[in-house]
Parts: structure tokens; sequence; C-alpha cells
């Protein structure tokens, strides 16, 4: 069962350091293939605690995102919504699967994200950034089966459900 403020507060401090992750500089060679540490927060969330954390939460941290990377207001918080809903729907599929069928779906998920930011670019006006705008998902999908284990852990050790 759940602890009640001690699983929000569980949640919320693992999505500021997913957020904290996510705006940490890089060395330029090494920045395209910076994770989506926060999307993939997110996703673990939603498919964990479908009760808890859902499309709202994924609004608020893409517009917290969206202020702090200083990106088009909104442009971030349609992407993270538009995953948390699909999350939320695929949840109970998803969670029986295998860590490797998991992290395939978690690359589509990361993928639909990367599409919508970059419908958005376009929209701008922007030039369409290069193929290694794409190196993130594919990072993501390799780190989920040790972002997975890591949430778990403390969802178990904080009685988060």
């Amino acid at each position: 069962m759940s602890t009640g403020r001690n699983g929000t507060l569980a949640i919320a401090i693992t999505l500021l350091l997913a957020l904290m992750l996510e705006i940490m500089p890089l060395p330029d060679w090494l920045a395209p293939f910076q994770p989506q540490w926060l999307l993939l927060t997110l996703i673990y969330w939603c498919m964990a605690t479908p009760n808890r954390v859902g499309i709202g939460i994924g609004w608020s941290c893409g517009i917290l995102l969206d202020i702090l990377k200083g990106a088009l207001l909104g442009q971030h918080a349609i992407g993270l919504t538009i995953v948390a809903y699909f999350s939320l729907k695929l949840h109970q599929r998803t969670r029986v699967l295998p860590l490797p069928q998991q992290a395939l779906t978690v690359l589509l998920l990361l993928l639909v994200e990367r599409l919508i930011s970059i419908w958005v670019i376009g929209a701008m006006g922007y030039p369409a950034p290069s193929l290694w705008y794409w190196a993130a998902p594919l990072v993501g999908m390799m780190l989920w089966p040790w972002i997975y284990v890591i949430l778990r852990d403390v969802r178990r050790r904080f009685r988060v459900s």
C-alpha cells in the first residue's frame, strides 16, 4: 500500500532529478546522445502507478522543461502529454513484458515524442536537425532496463502504489 505522502514525495523527487539530468550541460560531441531522462521517468511512473501519474503530470513536467530549456512554450509539454497518454493506455500490456520487449515499447514512445518535437520545430520554420537527433531515443532504449530497476526499487522502498 502507498504511504501517501512518502509515495508522492518519492515520485516528485525522481521527476525533479530527471529534470535536472535533462538540463545538465554536456560537451557538444556528447549532447546528441543525452537520454530523455524526464520522459523515461514519466513513462515508468505512468506504467507503474497509472492512478497517480498521468497526463496532467506529463503536461506540467513538459511546461517546466520548456521553461528551463528556453523552448517554445508547449513544445515539450505536448510531447510529454501524448506519451503519458499512450503510456497509460498501454500500461497493462507493457508491464507484463520482459525488459527487452519493454525497451522496444519505450523506444516507440521516445520516438513519438521526438516526432512531435520535430514537427513543432518545422512549424516554427527552423531547419530540420541532423540525423544525430534520433540517437537519444536509442540511448534511452538501452538505458530502460536500468532505469526500470532503479525506479522499481524506489517504488518498493517507499511503498508507492
